[in-house]
């Protein structure tokens, strides 16, 4: 890949390893089947969310739970449940927002760890397999539905759902629709394509549609780009499984920084937290690990919900 700016390259730190106590090395289960091959997997890390109070959430797959740990590395077990948890968001100071591979969309009390549904399906219809969500300023969701699409059947979606309710179809013909994230003054939405190994642009006009939706960045390897965040100045970083990359573009989608992971290759998603916003965490599935790199432009403080929940 040839690139008209010579990027800096720095590698990334361990911020905390998922204790030996937590790990399940001994137990199958579907999600691994489908997604693993079959490989014994104790944990696949996902989902991370930054909560002001100082601790960093985030998802594991095939086990159903969520974590909350701590600015020291300390982990706790918030819930463990019957569910599939990929991508998570605050809905409010008091709850988080799942998608949830196997469930739709649910939500979570952090205090009495407790889930429950918030949309399970569309139109009595169930939803392929959602993946990941963000939030706009309006408190507008938008959530894709990747399920097991790829280039062999590119009918992967991304929906808006309004806080009156109303859920519309964005996009319909993805090729494994995955993480996504709003520009600062939220004219795109960035959507990953992982099985097109892309980035797509999306203009999102004053009524709501989208038109001239066009492919921003295209990565290379086994994978391709997974989760996304932006930070304030507008560049879009790209976590990058297959590769243990982490891709920070301009608006040029010129690589400015590559986040090099120093654990394994799976590098899924990304945020930013920290007393500053100033601090990228990122994880890297496989491993069962939080990686962390100080990043000197901060993110944007994050979005929530604009309904009860």
């Amino acid at each position: 890949m040839f690139f008209l700016t010579t990027p800096e390259v720095r590698e990334a730190e361990v911020f905390a390893r998922m204790p030996v106590r937590f790990r399940k090395p001994d137990v199958q289960t579907d999600w691994a089947l489908a997604n693993r091959g079959g490989m014994a997997t104790d944990s696949f890390l996902e989902g991370p969310v930054w909560d002001p109070a100082g601790y960093l959430f985030v998802t594991d797959i095939p086990h159903g739970r969520i974590f909350r740990i701590s600015s020291s590395g300390d982990w706790d077990l918030v819930v463990q449940y019957d569910g599939e948890p990929n991508g998570m968001k605050r809905f409010d100071d008091a709850h988080l927002l799942i998608t949830d591979y196997r469930n739709g969309l649910m939500l979570l009390d952090i205090a009495r760890g407790e889930v429950r549904p918030y949309l399970e399906r569309r139109n009595t219809e169930r939803f392929r397999g959602v993946n990941d969500l963000t939030f706009d300023s309006r408190g507008n969701l938008y959530f894709t539905d990747q399920g097991q699409t790829g280039l062999h059947d590119p009918t992967g979606r991304v929906y808006r759902l309004s806080p009156d309710g109303k859920l519309d179809t964005l996009l319909s013909q993805c090729p494994s629709p995955n993480g996504l994230v709003l520009s600062p003054d939220e004219k795109v939405l960035f959507v990953a394509m992982t099985r097109g190994n892309c980035v797509w642009r999306v203009p999102l006009q004053s009524d709501g549609s989208v038109s001239k939706v066009g492919q921003f960045f295209t990565s290379y390897g086994p994978s391709g780009p997974d989760g996304l965040t932006v930070d304030t100045n507008g560049r879009l970083f790209i976590a990058n499984p297959g590769l243990g990359r982490a891709w920070v573009l301009n608006h040029r989608a010129e690589p400015e920084v590559i986040l090099i992971s120093p654990e394994g290759a799976s590098l899924t998603n990304l945020c930013f937290g920290g007393p500053d916003m100033q601090t990228l965490f990122m994880t890297e599935s496989v491993t069962g690990t939080v990686l962390k790199a100080e990043m000197t432009i901060p993110g944007p403080l994050p979005k929530q919900a604009k309904t009860k929940s």
